[in-house]
């Protein structure tokens, strides 16, 4: 009997499932009725099972019942605790560097601010011409403000920046290079070390944006002399939506870069409500307003399953499934004309594979009314973001053949 390449990559997602470390984590995310493969991990992670109680128990205890008096005897300190934990479990951070506050857009500002303005003599800013959209914007948004001047980095689509590239930029008037550690259209991982020295090399400082990375890819903040880094927890970290990002700010800055939004929460005595501000000298100086506790709970049964299985188990993981959704698009993909607009090497890219076809906006119109939820990117490309812990070797294989389906079918 002559085997299908359905039946074969079936079967060679079962094998793998069946030797998965982490399997059992799979069943400590809530299910979802009608969906057969969630492959948008890497835009909104699932929710864990547990969180309904968990939300509950915080209404009637915590609030309900602590009410104002949490704030001194748990909230006042969940932003640095919670960073503390993030730079633990995921950053290769120390403690005190790392706090959770406000979105992603407002720690970037805060942070690309502030180093905008460390150094009068340095006038220019460095960043990825297709980097995310909000770090551009801002990007622009500072220089308008600073007058500084942007120098902009155009690299390979696929394979994402090179530490070339970042040289080829870089001069005695670079104040910073902002960067996304892992490309959100393709994947492509940075260098992080290379790129970090490259920049310090010129005596510019260097910001990273962990939005794609942060629980899913190793780093060592600390080791490669990272300066300042931004990511956010309703990705990998399983947050939920609109839950609050984090940033990262090495001690050797701390009370030297003053951040621009000068909030009751950044002050040196909180409670002073004196006539002028006097910024904290510690992480706690990049807070501003009061922090979205509520918002801060999702994160924390997810960091437990992290530490758990360790971040170097979650990477391996997601290698294995990154690597089968290659071996997939190449042998019911690729025959039909799709274009693969990641690295093929898994250690050159992050947690999604993404894959491009003329026809992949009506095709993800279509999968997502079957039940299969992939990530649709402009112009054509469709990303298969495969979250580590909540995702399955097999429902990887189910989302690839069901995109097969739909190209074939016809009648998109």
């Amino acid at each position: 009997m002559t085997t299908t390449p359905d039946a074969s990559l079936l079967e060679h997602a079962r094998a793998l499932d069946g030797n998965d470390p982490l399997r059992a984590h799979l069943d400590a995310f809530s299910e979802a009725p009608g969906v057969d493969a969630y492959l948008d991990g890497n835009s909104l992670g699932r929710p864990l099972r547990d969180m309904p109680e968990k939300l509950a128990a915080f209404v009637r205890d915590d609030w309900g019942t602590r009410l104002i008096r949490s704030w001194d005897e748990q909230w006042m300190a969940l932003p640095m605790e919670l960073g503390d934990r993030i730079g633990h479990v995921a950053l290769g951070a120390a403690a005190g560097q790392t706090v959770v506050a406000d979105s992603t857009s407002v720690l970037i500002y805060k942070l690309m601010r502030a180093a905008a303005a460390a150094d009068p003599a340095r006038t220019e800013l460095v960043i990825e011409a297709g980097n995310f959209p909000t770090d551009r914007f801002l990007a622009e948004g500072v220089a308008a403000e600073t007058g500084m001047t942007l120098r902009w980095i155009e690299p390979d689509p696929v394979h994402g920046v090179s530490v070339a590239d970042v040289e080829a930029v870089l001069s005695e008037r670079t104040a910073l290079v902002s960067l996304s550690h892992v490309d959100y259209r393709s994947g492509a991982l940075a260098d992080m070390p290379g790129i970090t020295a490259a920049a310090h090399g010129v005596g510019a400082l260097m910001m990273w944006d962990l939005c794609h990375s942060a629980g899913v890819i190793p780093m060592q903040l600390d080791e490669w002399g990272v300066d300042m880094a931004v990511g956010c927890t309703y990705k990998y970290l399983n947050g939920g939506p609109g839950s609050p990002a984090f940033a990262y700010l090495r001690r050797g800055l701390q009370g030297v870069l003053r951040q621009p939004i000068q909030g009751w929460w950044s002050a040196a005595d909180i409670f002073a409500m004196g006539p002028e501000y006097v910024p904290s000298g510690d992480i706690r100086q990049l807070l501003s307003g009061t922090p979205p506790v509520i918002s801060m709970l999702a994160m924390q049964g997810m960091l437990d399953l992290i530490e758990q299985s360790t971040i170097a188990g979650v990477r391996a993981k997601s290698q294995s499934l990154t690597d089968l959704a290659v071996r997939a698009y190449d042998e019911v993909l690729a025959p039909l004309g799709v274009r693969l607009l990641s690295p093929r090497d898994a250690e050159q890219r992050g947690g999604h594979v993404t894959i491009g076809h003329p026809d992949f906006r009506e095709v993800t119109r279509r999968l997502w009314s079957d039940g299969i939820i992939p990530d649709f990117r402009f112009p054509d490309g469709i990303r298969l973001g495969l979250s580590p812990l909540s995702t399955s070797h097999v429902e990887t294989v189910t989302g690839v053949l069901a995109v097969r389906d739909a190209l074939e079918s016809g009648d998109l």
